[in-house]
């Protein structure tokens, strides 16, 4: 089992931290904590103290019996979980700042690093904020994403910290695929797409679709954390990219774009998940120049066609060692529409998703997905964050190839 550092700063959704402690130490890890003077203000040492059996490091001057106590911390620990994270230690952990013993431990920590971020939705998206994690990603610490809710302000918005059961499954399968060196997808190939596509009308407009790239994106750091090398195909996202050393971008825009691009890189791929949405049609002829509207004018007809089914002529070539997953995105008769699709695309796997009115996806954090394969009868998951099912997916897809 391993040894985790647990740093808490001084966000109300400490009181979290808790409960993500004492799953940590149930599931057999040891736990040591480190506060923030802010921290200490909500949650007193003391009862960290009495939960962990250890002493908490609170500042650089208490010796607890080690010279040099953040050092001895910072050499102690296997991986160390800053939670909750606030803007401000972000801020100083990508800047290199040290002036306190969290950060100063941080600093000194050679171990993973996994950060929990948690603050107001206005905070989150501050431009300097996005900027700290990107560095922060680039430095190979991992992010578990806020979650959309309720504030502490009484407003909804993307900054609450994720549930303690996200974290805690989050933290499960970083460790176990750090464990030894080894991750259950090491040395395997996935080829993801995601996002939507676009069918150019004129040089100026498009048909498009609603799609956010968050499933997709999930999917791919699923993936990458459990050691695959993740070729990603990207076409229209409202989310950043991913940051990962472990996934390759490429970005398309027409679905024709990621026909071309999927099937130079399916070759060499191991699992294909097909998790863009993919535009059905597109216009017949494309105007060179923006069709002007006229005063007269009440209507304007397009002509569409066919796009490539990407999904049913790549599955078509499928090696006996390739595992091929679509997505079917549907806003009626689910289980019927996306069992013929099943059917009919040779795929190994479908993930069935209402995008209907309130229950739509699109965008959303959350989803609940029906799992189907042939000669097996549907399996519907509980409804959960995007990178819940994503963790899920990839645990199940494991099993699938090895």
């Amino acid at each position: 089992m391993a040894k985790i550092a647990v740093y808490m700063t001084g966000g109300i959704a400490l009181y979290k931290g808790i409960e993500v402690i004492r799953s940590l130490e149930k599931n057999g890890h040891q736990v040591r904590v480190a506060m923030t003077a802010s921290a200490t203000k909500l949650i007193t040492p003391t009862t960290l103290h009495a939960l962990t059996h250890a002493p908490v490091l609170t500042t650089l001057w208490d010796q607890n019996n080690s010279p040099v106590p953040h050092i001895e911390l910072a050499d102690w620990s296997d991986f160390a979980i800053v939670l909750p994270a606030t803007a401000n230690i972000i801020g100083k952990m990508a800047n290199g700042i040290a002036d306190d013993a969290v950060s100063t431990t941080l600093l000194a920590t050679t171990a993973p690093i996994i950060v929990v971020p948690a603050m107001n939705t206005h905070m989150w998206r501050n431009p300097a904020v996005q900027r700290n994690i990107v560095q922060l990603k680039q430095d190979g610490i991992r992010i578990i994403e806020p979650a959309t809710g309720m504030l502490a302000e009484g407003y909804e918005g993307k900054g609450r910290l994720a549930e303690p059961d996200e974290i805690t499954n989050q933290l499960r399968l970083i460790i176990n695929n750090s464990n030894s060196g080894r991750t259950f997808l090491s040395g395997k190939h996935l080829l993801i797409t995601a996002g939507g596509t676009r069918e150019p009308i004129d040089p100026v407009r498009f048909i498009g679709n609603r799609s956010s790239g968050k499933m997709g994106i999930a999917i791919a750091e699923a993936a990458a954390n459990a050691g695959a090398h993740v070729e990603l195909v990207l076409g229209q996202i409202t989310v950043p990219q991913p940051i990962n050393k472990q996934i390759k971008i490429y970005r398309v825009e027409s679905t024709e774009e990621m026909q071309v691009m999927v099937g130079k890189l399916f070759p060499a791929s191991d699992i294909l998940i097909m998790a863009a949405a993919v535009a059905d049609f597109r216009p017949s002829q494309i105007a060179s120049q923006k069709i002007k509207k006229h005063p007269e004018q009440e209507e304007l007809e397009l002509q569409l066609v066919k796009t490539a089914d990407i999904l049913k002529t790549t599955a078509a070539k499928k090696r006996s060692d390739q595992f091929v997953v679509g997505f079917a995105a549907e806003t009626n008769s689910l289980l019927e529409n996306a069992n013929k699709k099943l059917e009919s695309k040779n795929a190994d796997l479908i993930i069935a998703n209402n995008v209907a009115g309130n229950d739509s996806a699109f965008g959303s954090d959350l989803d609940q997905v029906t799992l189907l394969q042939l000669g097996t009868s549907p399996i519907k998951w509980p409804k959960m964050t995007k990178r819940e099912i994503a963790t899920k997916l990839i645990q199940l897809l494991a099993t699938k190839i090895r």
